[in-house]
């Protein structure tokens, strides 16, 4: 084998080097290449408009205000919107067979939108490809990274040919199991602050196909949920006519678990018990459960993000996330957004040399990094929340309460879920602050009766306000004691 060396040398200023062509790395590469600069944009995996994608993997993604935000600056809003299918609300499955659906918002012009990862990232890929001043290379994972010049090495999966891409800066989009932040880690002078935390629950796509004529079989307009305890279904529409159906269930240590679904018998058994209604809609249920792999979720939060003006990781790498708010493709794009304004405020001063990479990363990590690790968390409390808490009494009280409010008081009331889906100009961390709050109160109010029936709505919203003021000034003075 033929080892070749390719080193590519860039001007002062104006070259970017990009590592991860995913839904962060396409966006992020195309608005860069529109500020001007030269960007080589390096991907792993095959080119996937030319590929057949793996089964099992993908995990429908929910695109909503913070993800339109990142599309619109960069002009591909509209055409990505022939891509989405609306969801107005949660259609809750019980073990009975009973269905009905809880709205997202009392506001009928917000919802979250069902989208095909694939899809979007070939229409930015697109996109992408269009600017003269970007180039796109599949196909060379990244075995090296040198933070001095700073440059990386790929080797070519086909070939085994090796490359080195040198620039002035280097973005690491690479995803959660990110090459970039993995060799900061390495990195002993670096001294990289990260934790990672799993949960004790893996997921495996199915998929309900669509019916005669690309219809569907069940609801096409909401995210649905079987909810039950420990394991839970969800399924988002596709444009087909087809859902894609993610199950989450423990690995191990239950009656039902990865562990022990390992012939069609069991898996059988345990859909008839748990979800009955599937065993209709999904003709070859245990065919897919035992094609399709079992994926792993956690959360990762690291510090500082960039290294020195010469790296900064963005996205999953620099914040990944369960999926169990879908926000983690929005996450994404709103660090794109974000970084973009950073980016415009000195983007004079980068290019007279007044101000560096270096101030501008700080500056966007500061912005940032209280705010990813905001929605990290959420994520975490939304697993509870849709597994478990959907289909309890005082939970369904709660969100009835709440779109009331945001139906006949627009603009007085946003729930936590539309403070973090909904409101692109509330920052994540006030967006945690406030729902929790909100949550408490209303939850706390009603288990104790305080919000009865016969009392006036206009009363109960005043009640509940005035409840969330008094859990935010406790838990203020707690974090000044601390």
């Amino acid at each position: 084998m033929v080892l070749c060396q390719k080193i590519f040398n860039m001007k002062k200023n104006q070259n970017i080097l990009i590592i991860g062509a995913g839904l962060c790395g396409s966006l992020l590469a195309l608005r860069l290449a529109q500020h001007g600069f030269n960007i080589t944009l390096v991907e792993k995996r095959p080119d996937l408009r030319k590929t057949t994608q793996d089964a099992g993997r993908s995990i429908n993604l929910a695109l909503s205000d913070r993800g339109l935000r990142g599309l619109r600056l960069a002009g591909v809003e509209e055409a990505a919107k022939e891509l989405l299918i609306p969801m107005t609300g949660r259609m809750i499955h019980e073990k009975s067979g009973k269905t009905f659906l809880s709205p997202y918002s009392g506001n009928e012009d917000k919802f979250i939108n069902s989208v095909s990862r694939p899809g979007l990232n070939m229409l930015l890929l697109n996109e992408a490809e269009k600017m003269p001043n970007l180039k796109i290379i599949f196909n060379q994972a990244c075995t090296d990274v040198d933070y001095e010049t700073p440059a990386a090495s790929f080797e070519d999966f086909e070939t085994g040919e090796k490359s080195t891409y040198s620039a002035d800066v280097i973005f690491g989009t690479d995803g959660a199991g990110s090459v970039v932040r993995t060799s900061m880690i390495n990195d002993k002078e670096f001294l990289l602050n990260i934790s990672q935390q799993w949960l004790g629950h893996g997921y495996k796509e199915l998929e309900i196909p669509a019916a005669e004529n690309n219809g569907y079989r069940t609801y096409k307009n909401a995210l649905h949920i079987w909810p039950r305890g420990e394991d839970m279904l969800i399924a988002l529409p596709n444009l087909d006519g087809s859902f894609t159906v993610t199950l989450f269930l423990p690995y191990k240590n239950s009656d039902y678990c990865f562990e022990n679904l390992t012939t069609s018998e069991k898996v059988q058994e345990y859909f008839q018990n748990e979800f009955p209604d599937v065993l209709e809609l999904i003709p070859n249920l245990t065919e897919i459960f035992f094609n399709n792999p079992v994926g792993s979720m956690g959360t990762v939060k690291c510090d500082p993000w960039h290294r020195f003006g010469k790296i900064l990781l963005m996205g999953d790498a620099a914040h990944a996330m369960v999926p169990f708010y879908g926000q983690g493709m929005n996450a994404s794009f709103e660090d794109v957004a974000v970084f973009d304004e950073v980016l415009s405020e000195h983007k004079e001063d980068l290019s007279s040399g007044k101000v560096s990479w270096e101030t501008i990363f700080d500056e966007y990590e500061k912005v940032r990094k209280k705010d990813a690790d905001a929605i990290g968390e959420l994520a975490v409390d939304n697993f509870d929340e849709m597994k478990a808490h959907t289909g309890m009494e005082l939970f369904q009280k709660k969100r009835k309460l709440e779109t009331a409010f945001e139906t006949e008081f627009p603009g007085e009331y946003n729930s936590k879920y539309s403070l973090v889906t909904f409101n692109e100009s509330i920052p994540y961390s006030e967006a945690k602050k406030l729902g929790r709050a909100q949550d408490k109160a209303i939850l706390g109010l009603l288990h104790d009766g305080k919000l009865p029936e016969s009392m006036p709505l206009k009363e109960k919203l005043q009640t509940v306000n005035k409840e969330t003021e008094a859990i935010l000034n406790k838990n203020e003075m707690a974090d000044y004691l601390k």
